[in-house]
């Protein structure tokens, strides 16, 4: 047999098994989300991307496209060499002290990818800790398996999010051994959340060390966007937390956030940090600025989880079913062909014609420049006094909405102490109204504000007090009530 004959042979199999792989040649259009221009065999056509994991649209601010620009002009395109060498650029400096300020630790380490961070983080933790055993959730990614496997450690599964399992595991191991405990906090696939707080527990009673996977959630919870451990107020008691630059922050890349020494030791021992050429420094700076940008501005988060709702509720309208979800992540089941609801079309591996793209996208929001939007003069409510700023309204949504928003941005500011249960009204009451009653209703279609439609509860003016670089512009008063203004988000 010749040797070709084997890789046609696994292609076969794989192919007769329904795996084989193929890919959609796609070019996002930045200024138009979520289409892309779609091409196969000579042909291309405007497709609707329902799978992208730039939720927050950060791959197409004008501040990040900016700072990576600036930078490639400045410094070039290439790093120039690993980090060992000439590659220690500036601006991964830079990064990496900015995602050690994210999760409020001593240092970090940038990744050329997500996989790569988990794959050599894990892979050297296991391998400096004399006979360590790792735990790990049944549901880990790929690339925590693989460096897992990489560390030559002993492995326990435990089942999925199951406290009572992982607790009988650590029983049962030598309590003398190091033992680590390695999961996500939020599970891409099902879209369901760890408990973060509780596994904490364990590990404490336990003596082990916590290491905890936000590729999924970096970005889009807590009070600063460093995720579900942040949100929960448990982020000091993980030892180690693994992230990604490539989805809520929009740009690539991977990294871990830990105590120096954790850092400084997979620094020197990770073949696969040691021998990489460094992320290039326009890169980086890109990232610089999406991480900043998402520590300081809760509008990005907020529209969403507007956006999340909108898409839910389309799709139950047309009677596609979706698991239940704790997150963002929307997960639907497999349809048979011929077995769509009507008006439901697949093409090229994509649900179309559900409904508008521009109002709908799972994962894809739109982003647009302040100057963009422009919505009629706020109603000033019976009970508030003349000159009275309100507690906050931008405009009108559904109740689910947010609610849904509002209660992961007020668990990180309970958490914090930025916010007392006093102050909490989850189910707040309307505060003001957008124009008159024709408007009150309407939707987020084209051309209106992403954050327009929310009405901002006290827990959420709480968090906008904390963030001086993100606030509400507000109109005079004494304008008239037919008079259009801009009332949006100023991130200056």
């Amino acid at each position: 047999m010749a040797l070709h004959d084997h890789f046609h042979s696994y292609l076969d199999s794989v192919r007769r098994e329904d795996r084989y792989r193929t890919f959609a040649d796609l070019e996002r259009c930045a200024n138009r989300p979520p289409f892309a221009i779609w091409r196969s065999n000579g042909i291309s056509r405007e497709v609707v991307v329902w799978c992208s994991n730039d939720y927050l649209g950060m791959g197409r601010h004008p501040a990040v496209i900016n700072a990576m620009i600036e930078t490639a002009v400045r410094m070039g395109a290439g790093a120039g060499g690993t980090r060992n060498i000439s590659g220690n650029n500036h601006a991964v400096v830079s990064l990496e002290a900015e995602l050690a300020d994210l999760h409020q630790k001593e240092a970090a380490l940038v990744f050329t990818s997500g996989y790569v961070s988990n794959e050599a983080a894990l892979g050297t933790i296991g391998r400096l800790l004399p006979n360590c055993l790792i735990l790990s959730d049944e549901k880990n990614h790929a690339s925590m398996i693989a460096g897992i496997r990489a560390s030559g450690a002993e492995k326990r599964i435990f089942r999925h999010n199951d406290l009572g399992h992982l607790r009988q595991l650590l029983e049962e191991a030598d309590h003398s051994r190091p033992r680590v405990i390695a999961f996500e906090s939020l599970y891409s696939m099902d879209g369901d959340i760890a408990p973060v707080g509780e596994i904490c527990e364990l590990a404490a009673t336990y003596n082990a060390l916590t290491y905890l996977d936000e590729v999924h959630a970096v970005g889009l919870y807590g009070l600063r966007g460093a995720g579900i451990a942040e949100r929960d107020g448990v982020m000091d008691r993980v030892a180690v937390i693994e992230g990604t630059l490539a989805k809520g922050f929009g740009v690539v890349g991977g990294y871990i956030a830990a105590d120096a020494v954790i850092c400084d030791a997979i620094r020197c021992a990770a073949p696969s940090f040691i021998f990489t050429t460094a992320m290039p420094p326009a890169v980086a700076a890109a990232a610089t600025e999406s991480v900043a940008h998402l520590k300081r501005s809760v509008a990005e988060r907020i529209a969403h989880w507007l956006q999340v709702e909108k898409t839910r509720r389309a799709l139950r309208e047309v009677g596609i079913p979706m698991m239940p979800s704790q997150s963002h992540i929307i997960s639907g089941a497999r349809w048979r062909p011929g077995a769509l609801p009507r008006g439901v079309d697949v093409a090229a591996g994509e649900v179309r014609r559900l409904c508008p793209a521009d109002q709908l996208s799972n994962r894809a929001v739109r982003h647009r420049a302040p100057s963009d939007y422009a919505d009629p003069v706020p109603q000033r409510p019976a009970n508030q006094k003349p000159g009275e700023r309100p507690l906050g309204s931008l405009g009108h949504t559904e109740a689910a909405a947010r609610n849904q928003c509002g209660a992961n941005i007020e668990r990180g500011a309970l958490a914090t102490g930025r916010l007392t249960r006093q102050d909490s009204l989850h189910a707040a009451r309307p505060l003001a109204r957008n124009g008159p009653a024709g408007n009150a209703r309407r939707g987020m279609g084209r051309g209106s504000h992403p954050c327009s439609s929310v009405l901002l509860p006290r827990y959420w003016q709480a968090v906008l007090t904390e963030l001086p670089r993100c606030q509400l512009a507000w109109a005079r008063r004494s304008a008239p009530r037919n008079t259009r203004q801009k009332e949006m988000w100023k991130c200056n």
